[in-house]
């Protein structure tokens, strides 16, 4: 795995660890950070060892959002230089959300602004019972506009509206009914339930995964498809598959598919 300055990629395992490493910072987001997640992001898409994917962050604090002097940087330049920096965001947070494996948050601790946007483009999002989040960026005069598609297909508009304009802190059990986090865990338990997570997908046969996930995707955002005739197709395409035949084979014949642990 390549060097990084601002994250760590490791993969053991058939799983990728993507490491959000600006401790001494709270894991804010500036330009070289969005440039090599979205490095590690081609990197483990196109890796076929890597079954699973978990985003996590050094340090106590997930994601901070923006880094101020890389904000500070951004309202100096010109419209054009502002659309093209936010356009970037907008690309890592797409090849995030698209990474054609399942894409685990391990949410040790406070997440905001644009922490809150990663935690959305993840499959799975274990968060530790005593976590804290927020939208921040109307208390500086901004607004949640490039990571809002994600926050919103996450909490669905009627939640989204409770956060998403008032800066408000909330804790790990408002972020669980909200829909923004999966599962809590208490902080010395969070690798446990997390492997878990991971666990389940090593049991499942990747090909399968990575064409339901871009199944979820699709049926989800497009809406000009005719859904009959597009999901008879994919069933028909995965029935062609090797993996549907070796995993029928092997549930009748009482063994364990190739692709288990």
């Amino acid at each position: 795995m390549s060097n990084f300055e601002t994250i760590r990629l490791t993969a053991k395992d058939s799983v990728a660890k993507i490491m959000l490493n600006r401790a001494d910072k709270h894991n804010a987001i500036n330009a070289l950070m969005i440039r090599e997640l979205r490095q590690a992001a081609d990197q483990v898409a196109n890796d076929n060892s890597v079954r699973v994917v978990v985003l996590t962050a050094a340090g106590k604090s997930f994601c901070a959002g923006g880094d101020l002097n890389w904000m500070k940087q951004q309202a100096s330049k010109d419209r054009a230089g502002k659309i093209s920096e936010s356009s970037e965001l907008a690309r890592m947070l797409r090849d995030l959300d698209e990474l054609p494996k399942p894409l685990i948050a391990c949410v040790q601790g406070p997440a905001y602004g644009g922490g809150i946007g990663m935690i959305c483009v993840c499959d799975i999002a274990v968060a530790s019972a005593a976590a804290k989040f927020a939208l921040t960026e109307t208390r500086l005069g901004l607004i949640p506009a490039t990571i809002g598609p994600y926050v919103i297909r996450r909490l669905g508009e009627a939640n989204a509206r409770q956060v998403f304009m008032n800066s408000k802190v909330f804790d790990a059990e408002a972020a669980l009914k909200l829909g923004l986090v999966s599962t809590l865990a208490q902080h010395d338990e969070l690798d446990e339930v997390v492997q878990s997570e991971v666990d389940a997908f090593l049991n499942c046969a990747p090909g399968a995964v990575a064409d339901a996930k871009s199944l979820c995707l699709e049926l989800s955002r497009n809406q000009s498809i005719n859904q009959l005739d597009y999901t008879a197709n994919k069933l028909a395409d995965r029935w062609e598959t090797l993996e549907a035949r070796q995993g029928i084979d092997a549930f009748f014949n009482r063994e364990k598919p190739p692709w288990t642990k």
